[in-house]
């Protein structure tokens, strides 16, 4: 089990994590969902004893990343942000270095990583630095498996790379989860938080809400409707200068709107924009997802 008690962390006048509290249960897939600047990586850095926390304490398996960090550092797989491995040594040369440093064998443990590196062992002797953004992912995090870590520490995974590779990652996850392998990811990426276990939400150094995915959308208070025009700009400025307006804000091809009022129609809505001189006005009530529910909970700690 992971126990993160008050951790805090500042950088200057920065205040990177406030007071963070949560535990992460032994085989569970638990995400860190929010923005860049939200203090995801610092959190990540002190949980795999890259650096000091201010206040507060750690406990991985029960041991302290801080007084007991070579401990540590023995049983966490840690996949940073940006792409760290050797560009100059090839995928082989990359995944047999970090056996070695562990004490291990690509051969000893070849069937904790065989699903992800059979994908690129056809390319074994190309330099990592010649590699795809998916390739890239594949072999950090063989490099992470190869000394059969308790825990996988992978911050920003996901990021920069393309849609399928996104997909397939995932699947990934799935997989080395099934094999009992405790896994923290953090992500930018809304729509991963509903492939984890449990997520926290996390905005400003703070988690707003630790729970199932489904569970904080299920607990979202009020309505939300999708608004399309022949402007979304127009309609947007104007939707926030309505009295009735609580919150809007873009959404893909929309706008997502909710109302003060606990009860209001789509016709009234569309009748307030068409009197703007909006045209092509489109409104329809929808179901709240993971990021609508990530701004509510922002916007209640500003109001």
């Amino acid at each position: 089990m992971i126990e993160i008690n008050a951790i805090s962390k500042a950088f200057d006048n920065v205040q990177a994590v406030k007071e963070v509290s949560l535990q992460v249960d032994e085989g569970e897939l638990f995400g860190f969902i929010g923005p860049d600047g939200a203090g995801k990586t610092t959190l990540f850095r002190m949980l795999n004893s890259l650096i000091v926390p201010d206040a507060g304490s750690i406990s991985l398996f029960g041991l302290d990343p801080v007084k007991q960090y070579k401990k540590v550092r023995q049983i966490i797989g840690y996949m940073p942000g940006k792409f760290s491995l050797y560009t100059d040594l090839s995928i082989e040369e990359n995944l047999s270095f970090f056996a070695t440093v562990f004490g291990t064998t690509i051969e000893e443990n070849y069937h904790l990583i065989e699903d992800i590196y059979k994908q690129i062992e056809p390319f074994k002797k190309r330099l990592a630095g010649q590699l795809s953004g998916g390739m890239k992912q594949k072999l950090a995090l063989s490099c992470a498996l190869i000394h059969k870590p308790k825990l996988l520490l992978l911050d920003e995974p996901t990021t920069g790379v393309d849609a399928v590779s996104r997909r397939e990652f995932w699947d990934m996850l799935k997989a080395l989860k099934s094999k009992g392998i405790t896994i923290v990811v953090s992500t930018p990426y809304m729509d991963e938080a509903s492939l984890c276990d449990r997520v926290a939400l996390m905005q400003n150094g703070k988690v707003h809400a630790v729970e199932k995915p489904q569970v904080i959308v299920d607990q979202f208070m009020g309505n939300i409707f999708a608004v399309k025009s022949n402007n979304n700009y127009k309609s947007l400025l104007q939707l926030r200068t309505w009295e009735h307006c609580k919150n809007v804000y873009p959404f893909g091809e929309s706008l997502h709107y909710l109302d003060h009022r606990s009860k209001v129609s789509e016709k009234e809505i569309e009748n307030f924009l068409l009197e703007k001189e909006l045209a092509e006005v489109e409104v329809a009530l929808v179901t709240p997802d993971i990021e609508d529910c990530f701004i509510a909970f922002t916007q209640t700690e500003t109001d």
